[in-house]
């Protein structure tokens, strides 16, 4: 049963005195968000009844997921990530912006200081027996076609375990492992020399695990690999394919999947001669398209923590 004391006095002069919302020092950009998502907790706390017990069940559960380092991976599991995505879809078609690369979201897992290599890259760095080659190729171009030389991509995914190198748990990867950085040739070309990646669940006993078993849903994504593209003129992509026929791809836990976003397999043979494991390998074609900046600028570029190693 609500009390309904939201809407009090009292409660609505502690909502602005603890975002200092009137005071002149602090920032007012922070001041007006934080007594806004303030605000809207008190209010759920008044609608829903919410006991103290609860609430300090909560607090308890952003200390640990603080010490589970998962508050990006709950963001994506949340839909939060892609919430944004959407937001930034609504802004483009305001804008009349059309033609690029479906975006999808990041995730929690890049690592800057991939070495970056001219047109081709082989990342498959430490032996994995329990992965087929893989190659990815394709071509960067505007939305006119015109390819982008001197485009630069990234590229990172998991291995044939579902971890990613630099955060392993086994430690059986070195950091730059299944990552790489391709600077497209004169015709937009890149290609990418790898091992082909399967999904990845949720650590099962962090904190990220814990609230979608509360909720009654998984914490699996399907086989898939991430990428950046950016190029002069032009606005950085964030996007990642999945790979066809993965049964998780319209389940993702993290709710990144896109049509667009999933390119046929090609088998293909001739992988001794490209220095692959093997002679047979299967091949993922996948072009980028750009978009021009917005009046100068880049409005897709998101700055956040990520991690970074030296090669």
């Amino acid at each position: 049963m609500s009390l309904n004391i939201f809407s009090s006095k009292e409660v609505q002069d502690l909502l602005r005195a603890s975002s200092n919302l009137d005071g002149g020092a602090g920032a007012s950009r922070f001041k007006q968000i934080l007594h806004r998502l303030l605000g809207d907790l008190f209010k759920a706390i008044d609608d829903l009844d919410i006991t103290p017990d609860e609430v300090w069940a909560g607090v308890n559960y952003i200390n640990q997921l603080g010490r589970d380092g998962e508050a990006a991976l709950l963001a994506a599991g949340l839909g939060l990530e892609k919430y944004l995505d959407i937001r930034m879809d609504e802004e483009d078609k305001r804008a009349g912006l059309e033609g690029g690369t479906p975006r999808t979201i990041e995730g929690s897992l890049y690592v800057a200081g991939t070495p970056l290599r001219a047109g081709v890259s082989r990342i498959d760095i430490d032996a994995d027996a329990d992965a087929g080659p893989l190659v990815i190729r394709g071509v960067v171009t505007d939305t006119n076609g015109a390819p982008l030389a001197n485009a630069v991509v990234e590229c990172w995914h998991a291995n044939s375990k579902g971890f990613y190198s630099h955060f392993d748990p086994t430690g059986a990867q070195t950091d730059f492992n299944l990552r790489g950085a391709v600077q497209t040739g004169p015709n937009g070309e890149y290609e990418f020399r790898t091992l082909m990646p399967i999904g990845y669940g949720c650590p099962p006993q962090g904190a990220t695990q814990r609230l979608l078993d509360g909720l009654g849903r998984h914490g699996n994504r399907p086989a898939h690999v991430h990428f950046f593209v950016s190029s002069d003129q032009h606005r950085k992509l964030t996007t990642q394919f999945n790979i066809e026929g993965d049964p998780l791809i319209w389940d993702d836990f993290a709710y990144a999947t896109r049509e667009g976003l999933i390119p046929p397999i090609v088998e293909k043979s001739g992988g001794s001669k490209l220095g692959l494991k093997e002679d047979s390998y299967k091949e993922i074609e996948f072009n980028f398209v750009l978009t021009s900046l917005v009046q100068g600028k880049d409005n897709q570029i998101v700055h956040r923590l990520r991690a970074g190693a030296e090669a």
